[in-house]
């Protein structure tokens, strides 16, 4: 073999082998998308909800989730007429719950409007609890409004342990996570002045 000859071969192998570099990731990425696309509970992870396009697929995969779960009546509203709600389901306790799905970025946090929508939803859909659940964290000022509503919020890590509890096929823990209250102190606007001297 020549010089030119040793060349031909080398970058053919190299076209080669970059072809089948770039069918792997495109499959990689087809079996990711699919993935989601399904929103099977089974196969979804964290990472995968970082991926998803929006809030329309975090919806269908909590839609999934809670059904799985065994919550009865659980019903994903209509994305153009919600109301501030994006599931409306019945716990064991036989209370109608209704939850806000916020997809953010780890460290985009959720704010008041969050806790504002899916509090004044609850007279439309005749609800007992509010949730916000979001695969980001919450801002202090949130925290504070949804403790004096009485909103549950379901953080990063909330959503995190949730997967894992579910996966692990422990229900009835990944059930209490979801249906106890939080038992946060709250100062509010008139214990805060009465504190403060005049």
């Amino acid at each position: 073999m020549n010089w030119n000859e040793n060349m031909t071969t080398a970058g053919i192998g190299i076209i080669v082998l970059l072809l089948l570099i770039a069918w792997i990731i495109r499959r990689v990425i087809r079996r990711g998308q699919r993935i989601r696309s399904e929103a099977n509970p089974r196969k979804i992870t964290i990472k995968d909800i970082d991926k998803m396009q929006d809030g329309s697929e975090f919806e269908l995969y909590l839609y999934h989730l809670f059904e799985q779960l065994g919550y009865a009546e659980v019903h994903k509203t209509t994305s153009s007429r919600d109301f501030g709600a994006d599931l409306v389901f019945v716990d064991r306790a036989g209370r109608t719950n209704v939850i806000q799905a916020k997809r953010y970025g780890a460290n985009h946090p959720v704010g008041l409007s969050a806790v504002q929508e899916i509090y004044t939803s609850m007279r439309y859909y005749e609800a007992d609890r509010s949730i916000v659940l979001t695969s980001a964290r919450y801002t202090e000022a949130c925290r504070t409004l949804a403790a004096v509503n009485g909103v549950k919020l379901l953080d990063r890590e909330d959503l995190m342990d949730l997967i894992t509890l579910f996966k692990s096929r422990r229900m009835e823990e990944a059930l209490e996570l979801i249906e106890e209250d939080d038992q946060e102190p709250v100062e509010t606007w008139q214990s805060r002045r009465k504190r403060v001297p005049r």
